[in-house]
């Protein structure tokens, strides 16, 4: 390890050295608030430790991204933030998002089952991976924190952090309306509004409604909306000032999305031209182009979700320090249905629910700023029970019970993280978190697509020939407690950089893979993390240089059988790095940037890792294989981009151009060096033109541009595997109005 460390360290001088001395490569996140307040010179403001402080003084690699950086970089909904931020990638399992950063994450969700890298929305963390990739409502920031966060946000952290914060309801009227019209039929509109209803009581209101016909063509009947969607929500806030100390705000968020686009898929077709379905289907119904899928008519094939939360935030100023209460309550209803053969052929078709509801309640407590000691202490409960029914549909017969799973998982943690500054160039950091978790009342049904069952030692077991279909069988309760410590040391040689070092540890709770029909407990996954780090900000240059290392034990490693959540432990692996960023204002107007990671991530250990081939019938199969020293899937080697924005004056108003060019090199989406994704590179281009009172604009923009074609996505299980394509060229054009 510390050969590896002495090389990220000289080569983050050398970058250090070249980044600094060459603005023109930069970009202006002087104007991109990680919250809604900047200092004020201008300097960053974020979240990252549980409280406001500059970026430049939080030892932590942060890319923050403002509302004007999400806008010009064409960003929507949060999975469109890996154009613009190194090392991140949001991929999907079917209708479930899971980000990934610096190769940590994870690739299917089951009962259970939880993210490594963390959501949290105005400091609520979102359990479900169907609630993750939502769209982006009145968002003042994006802090993206990379590596574990274990420590001050807690168990599922492993990969970071992604920090959302919205605007809160202000006693200042005011109101935003947009309206986008765009390629494929796409209309999107967005409406926001807030005010006073008496003097210390504020309301605020905002809708979303987005469609479209969808890209691909479905090759059976000619159907040229297949991938129609829809998608809409409201969210409403109420925020009271209680006394000059105390203030509460109060939210109910309601979301629906009927939207089958991650399960449009066609056969995948491997770099020799082998289509990977059952090989005896007749070669004529197989869909292989990006914009086509093959489906019979009425399979029915899509997702739905219905989402209701209610958020409670209390903050009081206790004189001694700052108190704040978050409590939530989350109701997630899913239903999709999956052609899991990924052939025109009516073979196996499976319907996946998911029913989840969540509280959660927190106590944060932080020191006052301005003294040498500054300190975050905290408790933390979790509860989610869930649900998750399935149907099957065998040929062209109806679609009938398939068994269901479910869990109740709860967790309860303490927390604490202090810095103390020894000299004004000199800091220290250390925190701990004590998590206890438990899953308890698991079960699974005896279901019709299975035959067997795991024991506890993960021998299979056939089901006893007198037990009827959809018996439930109750899994052991699960107990795991674990301490994530963190230490820090900062070296400030002046008021513009910052040196530090720093070890952190990650911690995946262990789970029951009720999902897999199975006793065997999934251990806990554990990630200790070294890194350096280099900050530096003056005269309007801002510069972020990182050097990582991480030994990571018992990855919950995922795979999908006809029906089946398979989830096995990884030994271990090994994951290093060198990750910079760096931006400037180059003149009034013109602003630059530039982002790259190189992510080194390797199976050190992994005997039995899920392989998928065909058998003498044709028919895919899964079994195992040595994928000790593999590339870890979903971790490209290589993520960089660069974006530029100009302003001119122009017909008494504001023309912005705006432009961000992201590339990935190769990676894989299968597990052992299977289902290869080349390296690609998308360009987005934006020119939004705003009147001199700032109340109207209109903007034209283009995503993809090049019209690169290239999977967003690979749905892979024994029955055949399916390339989910992304959406080429898009255009469009948008509206808006200010008061």
């Amino acid at each position: 390890m510390s050969t590896v460390m002495l090389r990220c360290a000289a080569s983050m001088g050398v970058l250090a050295s070249t980044l600094l001395t060459n603005p023109a490569l930069a970009q202006d996140t002087a104007k991109a608030p990680a919250t809604a307040e900047q200092s004020p010179v201008g300097e960053i403001v974020v979240t990252a430790q549980r409280r406001s402080e500059r970026s430049l003084d939080v030892p932590i690699t942060i890319t923050t991204l403002s509302d004007k950086t999400l806008d010009d970089a064409g960003v929507r909904q949060l999975s469109d933030m890996a154009k613009v931020v190194p090392a991140l990638r949001f991929d999907k399992s079917g209708v479930y998002t899971q980000p990934t950063i610096r190769g940590v994450g994870t690739a299917i969700a089951t009962s259970g089952g939880g993210p490594n890298v963390a959501t949290y929305v105005d400091g609520f963390f979102l359990p479900s991976a169907a609630a993750t990739d939502f769209q982006l409502l009145k968002v003042q920031s994006v802090q993206v924190l990379k590596g574990p966060q274990g420590t001050l946000f807690g168990r599922n952290t492993t990969g970071g952090a992604i920090l959302v914060t919205t605007a809160d309801p202000s006693e200042t009227p005011g109101g935003e309306m947009r309206v986008s019209y765009g390629r494929f039929d796409t209309v999107e509109a967005q409406a926001y509004a807030t005010g006073a209803l008496a003097k210390g009581v504020a309301l605020d209101v905002e809708g979303l409604y987005r469609r479209g016909d969808g890209f691909q063509t479905n090759i059976v009947d000619g159907n040229d909306q297949i991938g129609k969607y829809n998608r809409w929500s409201v969210r409403t806030g109420l925020k009271v000032e209680i006394s000059p100390d105390v203030s509460a705000v109060l939210r109910y968020t309601h979301s629906q999305s009927d939207d089958p686009s991650a399960l449009m898929h066609n056969a995948f077709v491997d770099g020799d031209g082998t289509r990977w379905v059952y090989q005896y289907t007749p070669t004529g119904y197989y869909a292989t182009k990006p914009n086509e899928v093959a489906l019979q008519p009425g399979d029915g094939i899509g997702a739905k979700t219905n989402t209701d939360v209610v958020q409670g935030t209390i903050k009081a100023d206790l004189g001694f320090a700052n108190l704040t209460s978050y409590t939530q309550l989350r109701n997630e209803r899913v239903n999709s249905v999956q052609d899991l053969d990924a052939t025109a052929l009516p073979i196996f078709t499976i319907g996946i629910g998911s029913n989840s509801k969540t509280f959660t309640q927190e106590l944060l407590l932080n020191s006052k700023a301005g003294s040498r000691l500054q300190w975050t202490t905290g408790v933390y409960y979790f509860r989610n029970r869930d649900s998750w029914p399935t149907e099957a549909k065998l040929g062209t017969a109806p679609f009938v019970k398939n068994g269901e799973s479910g869990t109740l998982s709860q967790a309860i943690a303490v927390f604490g993280d202090a810095t103390y500054e020894i000299t004004p160039q000199l800091f220290v950091t250390a925190g701990a978190r004590y998590s206890h978790d438990w899953v308890d009342q698991a079960f699974f049904e005896r279901a019709l697509t299975a035959s067997v069952y795991e024991d506890a030692n993960g021998n299979a077991v056939p089901f006893p020939a007198d037990v009827p279909l959809y018996t439930r069988f109750y899994v052991p309760k699960l107990t795991n407690d674990r301490v994530t410590p963190r230490f820090v040391i900062r070296f400030k040689p002046d008021d513009s950089s910052s040196l530090y070092a720093s070890f952190t540890q990650g911690y995946k709770a262990g789970l029951l893979n009720v999902g897999g029909y199975s006793y065997r407990q999934v251990k806990p996954e554990t990630i200790n993390a070294y890194e350096l780090g280099y900050k530096y900000a003056r005269n309007g240059i801002t510069a972020e240089l990182s050097g990582f290392y991480y030994d990571y034990k018992n990855l919950q490693v995922s795979s999908f059988q006809a029906g089946t959540a398979r989830i096995t432990n990884a030994a271990s692996s090994e994951i290093y790095g060198i990750e910079g960023q760096v931006s400037a204002r180059v003149t009034s107007d013109f602003t630059v940037s530039a982002g790259a990671a190189w992510t080194h991530a390797r199976y050190k250990s992994f005997p039995n890792a899920p392989y998928y081939q065909f058998g003498d019938s044709g028919f895919l199969f899964e079994t195992t294989t040595n994928a000790s020293g593999f590339k870890m899937q979903r971790t490209p080697e290589f993520t960089g981009n660069i974006a530029a924005s100009y302003g001119i004056d122009l017909a008494e108003g504001r023309l912005n151009l705006s432009s961000n060019l992201y590339y990935t090199s190769s990676f894989y989406f299968g597990i052992a060096e299977q289902f290869r994704q080349k390296g690609y590179a998308l360009l987005g281009l934006r020119a939004e033109w705003t009147d001199a009172s700032e109340k109207y604009s209109v903007a034209v923009f283009g995503e993809n541009v090049t019209d690169h074609r290239y999977r967003s996505a690979v749905n892979y299980a024994s029955l055949g595997i399916g390339s989910v394509w992304a959406a080429p060229a898009t255009y469009g054009v948008t509206l808006g109005v200010k008061y």
